[in-house]
């Protein structure tokens, strides 16, 4: 059986680093994200909260940070290669897997030239980099577990203890319960209940 990729994820969310060059104000803001969609849906989230903003710059890995069909990075208008690139290139020596990078600019009047520019991407992620909070990534599991009502908490407070969550439950004459728990993870508390229901 294959090993789960080893790598780090957000801790917290969303984490962020602003930086001002020459009146331009660099907002770095990092979330996480399991996938593509996550991340498209993420950054529009982003641009509705700072409309304002001239550029919305970013860079993702949406996945371990070894699949390169997770990765992506835009300047937004900026001059090629002098945002997505630098953000990107802070992901990809971070060992983070399954982030975002937004860096929202609001320009202060000023060019800074290309090289300024880049630089200016780079360092707020940088800074965003040295105080972003991470944890060790789990690989998870996605389970239907039905048992008798009597059993509900204590099944719940099995999930809790390995660290799952519960993400849908259905109530007939047997309560159903679509849970996420770490992979390979066994509830022993109801292994036969589960095995009769598999």
């Amino acid at each position: 059986m294959s090993q789960p990729p080893q790598y780090h994820v957000l801790a917290t969310q969303p984490q962020k680093a602003e930086l001002e060059v020459k009146r331009s104000q660099f907002i770095a803001l990092a979330y996480r994200v399991a996938n593509t969609a996550e991340a498209k849906a993420q950054l529009s989230a982003v641009k509705e909260a700072y409309p304002d903003a001239r550029h919305h710059c970013y860079a993702f890995i949406a996945g371990a940070p070894t699949d390169s069909q997770a990765y992506g990075y835009s300047d937004d208008g900026e001059p090629s290669g002098t945002a997505g690139k630098p953000i990107f290139s802070r992901l990809q020596h971070s060992g983070v897997g399954e982030i975002l990078v937004v860096v929202v600019r609001y320009f202060g009047g000023t060019k800074l030239g290309t090289g300024g520019l880049a630089r200016a991407y780079g360092d707020v992620t940088s800074q965003l980099f040295d105080q972003l909070q991470t944890e060790p990534y789990v690989a998870m599991d996605e389970r239907q577990i039905s048992v008798s009502f009597a059993r509900e908490g204590d099944i719940r407070r099995a999930i809790e203890a390995v660290q799952g969550s519960v993400l849908a439950e259905e109530y007939s004459s047997m309560v159903t319960l679509t849970v996420r728990v770490p992979t390979g993870t066994q509830l022993p508390l109801l292994h036969d209940e589960i095995e009769r229901k598999a």
